[in-house]
């Protein structure tokens, strides 16, 4: 018997995870301009750092995903166009590619959604709604 092919879910999986590391990278260089800025950023911060860790643990959470689901991302490449990907899902090779444009569009709206004190840290691990649009 054949393992089944790749699900919607499954490349939305990939999406998701491929693109909280840019998120990451967002709210550290806005933390260290923060941290520069000498403006009573340490609220601001501080709650950066909460996001941060709330990114995190989404990604572990898809990671744990990844391993239940026999996905694993073997190629990641940030390219001057945008993030070239490639990756296994249940021996089947894939490859996808997001634009500058579209990441920024959907760490904004990653960002948005941390940022939603309805989505306080009742709703971490979900590495659901976290990176919204796939």
């Amino acid at each position: 018997m054949q393992p089944p092919l790749q699900t919607r879910d499954d490349s939305m999986l990939v999406k998701r995870y491929v693109l909280l590391p840019v998120l990451l990278d967002v709210l550290e260089k806005n933390i260290s301009l923060l941290e520069s800025s000498g403006k009573l950023p340490e609220p601001l911060i501080g709650h950066l750092r909460l996001i941060q860790d709330r990114v995190t643990a989404d990604m572990a959470f898809l990671r744990k995903q990844f391993r239940r689901r026999g996905i694993r991302i073997y190629e990641e490449r940030r390219t001057t166009d945008g993030l070239n990907v490639a990756y296994i899902c249940r021996g089947y090779h894939h490859r996808f590619s997001l634009l500058w444009r579209l990441i920024r569009a959907e760490v904004v709206t990653a960002l948005e959604v941390y940022l939603d004190p309805a989505a306080g840290p009742d709703t971490e691990n979900t590495g659901q709604a976290n990176i919204t649009g796939c």
